[in-house]
């Protein structure tokens, strides 16, 4: 072998040898990290500025403990009080690029309720890490948002914990409907101006909080919310007629409960004959978030009081 391919050889094989060395060291020292800092670089890879938008959104991460790592949250973000602390980036449906990069999150966890779709395909194209919430309001839809949210978060076990407090608190508000014999023929109003009712058929997350809190939605011709006529109220006869809790004028109880003896539909049913009109904490009653347990124990207590 001439001298010149000798020296190649040689240093071909003393490189080799000494990557294979850097890369056994690499490998040793990986292997060697206490495990603190191993946990510590799982740390640090998780999403550390998080933005939540849907109130059901921002409860559930109140409810893993997560809450340190928000930096926003959207207008329906109201509970618990401490959220509205929070920068607010603007409704869910009517979200901009600007606001919601405001707050620089690394992480957006969006109720699919949200919008507008050109706003949201701008946020998407970014490169902000965007995960949809289903927005679906059933028992196996809340826990499946919390085992979404925990995953993204990092805290999976948290997430099952919550998930089994969750689902025992809605089996404990449910089993004290069992003894009722008559259910309650329910008329969700969303909102009542100038004598045109917009109502829940089904569908929604209105429909579903009825069901599960032991009465009957009357409204079940059409999905979702719509205006519907005065025949169709009168036809309906409701027992019981729900209402979110309003805010400004909207919050006047006795304003509100005039109204509805003056409509010219709503004053013929029983309900408002009989004064059973109950209103409730919206994002308590529609949101399908953690507190659904005690949703479910709240209106049933309204709707039957000592029955159950």
């Amino acid at each position: 072998m001439s001298n010149t391919l000798h020296q190649r050889v040689t240093g071909i094989v003393r490189r080799t040898v000494l990557v294979a060395g850097l890369a056994l060291a690499v490998s040793t020292a990986i292997g060697s990290l206490p495990l603190t800092s191993a946990v510590a670089a799982a740390e640090d890879a998780k999403a550390q500025r998080v933005l939540a938008i849907g109130g059901a959104v921002t409860e559930i991460v109140y409810a893993l403990g997560e809450q340190d790592r928000l930096v926003g949250r959207d207008s329906t973000s109201s509970y618990p009080p401490e959220a509205t602390e929070l920068p607010d980036v603007g409704y869910i449906r009517a979200l901009s690029p600007e606001g919601v990069l405001s707050v620089k999150p690394d992480l957006i966890l969006a109720r699919e309720n949200n919008g507008p779709p050109e706003a949201v395909e701008v946020l998407k194209s970014t490169g902000v890490r965007w995960v949809d919430v289903p927005d679906d309001f059933t028992l196996e839809g809340i826990d499946e948002n919390i085992s979404i949210i925990a995953a993204e978060l990092g805290v999976s076990d948290k997430g099952d914990a919550l998930r089994k407090k969750v689902a025992s608190d809605i089996a404990e508000a449910r089993d004290h409907l069992a003894g009722i014999e008559r259910k309650q023929k329910v008329m969700f109003v969303l909102a009542l101006t100038d004598d045109k009712i917009n109502t829940s058929g089904s569908n929604t997350s209105a429909n579903s909080i009825i069901e599960l809190a032991g009465g009957e939605n009357v409204i079940t011709e059409f999905e979702g919310y719509k205006q519907i006529s005065n025949e169709a109220v009168i036809n309906a006869a409701p027992d019981v007629i729900l209402m979110m809790n309003g805010r400004g004028e909207s919050a006047d109880h006795n304003a509100i409960n005039a109204l509805l003896e003056e409509h010219p539909a709503l004053s013929t049913t029983p309900a408002v004959k009989n004064g059973r009109i109950i209103r409730m904490d919206g994002l308590l009653l529609l949101g399908f978030g953690p507190r659904t347990g005690e949703a479910i124990t709240q209106l049933a207590e309204a709707f039957y009081g000592d029955e159950h």
